[in-house]
C-alpha cells in the first residue's frame, strides 16, 4: 500500500527545488532501478508489482497504486526513490564532454547514455543545463546516470582552467572528418536552438562541425544528441586509426 505521504513526497520530486531540498530523485523500471542499486545508490523507497529477491526491502503493490506515483503514462511495474549522492570532484580524463545550455530532458538523458557508451566518466554542464535528476532525464538515460558523473559549474572558468585542447561544435568550424583530433580533449556542445554561447565560443581552441552531404535538403542542423554521438565516435575512432595529433 502506498501512503498519502509517500504519494505527496514522490509527486513533489517532479520539481527541481524539491529534489534539491530533499536530496532525492525518482527512477522507474526494473532494469534502471537495478543499475542504480548495483552502482551503490541508496534507496529511500522501493515499490514493485512483484517481489524481487535481488532487491533490498521493498513494498509490493498493485498497478493501480503504482499509477498514483508514476510519472509515466504507462507505469513499468516498479518505482524507486533514491538519495542524490554528493558530487565527486572533477578529474580530467582523456576525453571530457561539456554541455552549454542543453534544455531538453530527452536530449540530456540520451547524451548521458552516449557518455556511458563511449566511456566518458564526467559530463560537465553549465548551470542552466537541464537537471540530470529530472524524471524525464533519468528515464531517457536508461540507467546510465548511475555510471556517469554529472557536474554543474561555471563553464567559462572551467574551460579556462583546463590543459586539454577544447573543441567547440560550431557551424563555422572545420570539417571534423578532415581535422586531426587531440588525444586529450574537451568537446563542447551547445544549446538546441542557439548553439554554444558567444562567451564560450570565443575561448575555444578549435571549432569543428559535421558537414552536410544532402545538398538539396533544408535541414538547418542536427539534433544535439545525434551530433554528439557522431563527434564522440570521431574522437574515439582516433584510438584505432592513429588520426589523432
Amino acid at each position: 500500500m502506498v501512503t498519502k505521504n509517500q504519494i505527496k513526497l514522490i509527486k513533489s520530486l517532479s520539481r527541481k527545488k524539491n529534489r534539491d531540498q530533499n536530496k532525492l530523485f525518482v527512477v522507474e523500471g526494473t532494469k534502471s532501478i537495478s543499475e542504480f542499486l548495483k552502482a551503490g545508490f541508496k534507496p529511500r523507497l522501493l515499490f514493485a508489482t512483484h517481489h524481487n529477491e535481488a532487491w533490498p526491502e521493498h513494498i509490493v503493490t498493485d498497478e493501480r497504486e503504482l499509477r498514483k506515483i508514476s510519472f509515466l503514462k504507462n507505469p513499468s511495474g516498479s518505482l524507486a526513490v533514491f538519495e542524490i549522492p554528493e558530487t565527486l570532484a572533477f578529474e580530467q580524463k582523456e576525453l571530457t564532454l561539456v554541455l552549454d545550455g542543453i534544455q531538453d530532458p530527452g536530449n540530456l538523458g540520451t547524451i548521458i547514455r552516449l557518455c556511458d557508451w563511449f566511456g566518458i566518466e564526467f559530463l560537465v554542464c553549465s548551470r542552466d543545463t537541464a537537471d540530470c535528476f529530472n524524471p524525464k532525464v533519468v528515464q531517457s538515460s536508461m540507467g546510465s546516470l548511475a555510471r556517469v558523473e554529472v557536474v554543474y559549474t561555471d563553464l567559462k572558468y572551467f574551460l579556462q582552467e583546463q590543459q586539454a585542447v577544447s573543441y567547440g561544435a560550431l557551424l563555422e568550424g572545420e570539417n571534423v572528418y578532415q581535422t586531426g583530433l587531440s588525444e586529450k580533449a574537451v568537446l563542447v556542445m551547445g544549446n538546441e536552438g542557439k548553439g554554444i554561447s558567444p562567451e564560450i565560443a570565443e575561448i575555444m581552441d578549435k571549432k569543428i562541425h559535421i558537414p552536410q552531404f544532402g545538398v538539396d535538403q533544408e535541414t538547418e542542423s542536427l539534433n544535439v544528441a545525434t551530433a554528439t554521438a557522431i563527434l564522440l565516435s570521431e574522437f574515439r575512432r582516433g584510438r584505432f586509426t592513429g588520426k589523432q595529433n
